[in-house]
């Protein structure tokens, strides 16, 4: 079979609803969130894989108004700079499209992005038959789908996901244990879709947080953050929730430890885990080398912490 063109996948992606059109149909007809979340629940699995596949993603999760494109880009940049695999899927892009799908800091090939999106493209276009299935999704869900069908096909260690639009209800939220969720600097943007002040704003970002999750904001006014503290405290178990000053607030019925741990694809590389302390209310990265002779001896763990938190491993 003669290959397809790669400009062929970005005309098609492009004959989808595009965001505009999108945001004024939700505009129009404001639809409930739930169901549209659940739309793209169905829209995941026609494409061949479920919710829980996203399990073992290793997600970072990022939402915000102002800046939460640059955290993404900052906290992939650092993870990737101790070895591990990353994936990075943001929006929206500056001159091509296959800059919002990336791996290890690189945008997609065009070889690679075409080929994750017609496995994409086709296996919807198969399932459309039947009211019940729905159609196509529009732009911005198809390319989260891929994004996660890169990710899990091309074994990245972690990938870190910037929210589109919102939170609660964006298509992104559909994962269920991400390792550590952000909120960037919050403000008054898409007031039809996500209300027009910035409490109900920040009502739809604290969305993301996940029960037993960490959750960390930047410096808020304080009425947008007390909203972030109740949204944390909805789900009963989520951390850490920082406020101004670098510090951070941990619901006393938190355990005092829990870890999340990957181990790199790339030879020679660390090992990384984040553990996560109710008594300092911040994370301590934790490696080993994995080859002796590095730094550190064959095995020996390393603990590395932050300003003011004791001794700072080497490498």
């Amino acid at each position: 079979a003669l290959a397809v063109p790669p400009q062929d996948a970005i005309r098609t992606l492009n004959s989808l609803q595009t965001n505009a059109s999108f945001l004024e149909q939700l505009r129009r007809e404001r639809p409930d969130p739930r169901a549209q979340l659940e739309a793209m629940r169905g829209f995941l699995e026609r494409s061949g894989l479920q919710v829980e596949d996203l399990d073992g993603l290793n997600i970072i999760h990022v939402t915000g108004t102002k800046g939460k494109g640059s955290a993404c880009a900052f906290t992939e940049r650092i993870l990737r700079g101790y070895g591990l695999k990353t994936g990075f899927y943001s929006s929206p892009h500056l001159v091509q499209v296959r800059e919002r799908i990336r791996i290890n800091g690189q945008p997609l090939s065009k070889e690679l992005f075409s080929k994750y999106f017609w496995l994409v493209y086709n296996r919807l276009e198969e399932t459309k038959v039947g009211a019940s299935r729905g159609s196509m999704p529009a732009y911005f869900r198809f390319l989260t789908i891929m994004a996660f069908h890169v990710f899990l096909q091309e074994k990245v260690d972690l990938a870190v996901l910037e929210v589109g639009i919102g939170g609660a209800y964006d298509c992104t939220n559909i994962i269920r244990t991400p390792v550590v969720c952000g909120v960037s600097s919050l403000g008054i943007d898409h007031t039809s879709i996500l209300g027009d002040t910035v409490e109900k704003i920040a009502w739809q970002k604290g969305g993301i947080f996940k029960p037993g999750v960490p959750a960390f904001t930047v410096p808020q006014p304080e009425r947008p953050l007390e909203v972030l503290r109740d949204r944390a405290r909805e789900g009963g178990s989520v951390r850490c929730l920082g406020g101004g000053g670098g510090s951070a607030s941990c619901p006393r019925s938190a355990p005092s430890t829990s870890a999340r741990s990957w181990t790199p694809s790339r030879p020679g590389a660390k090992r990384w885990s984040w553990g996560w302390r109710a008594a300092t209310s911040a994370p301590t990265p934790r490696w080993h080398c994995s080859s002796p002779g590095r730094g550190c001896s064959g095995g020996a763990t390393r603990v590395r912490r932050g300003k003011g938190g004791g001794r700072r491993g080497g490498k």
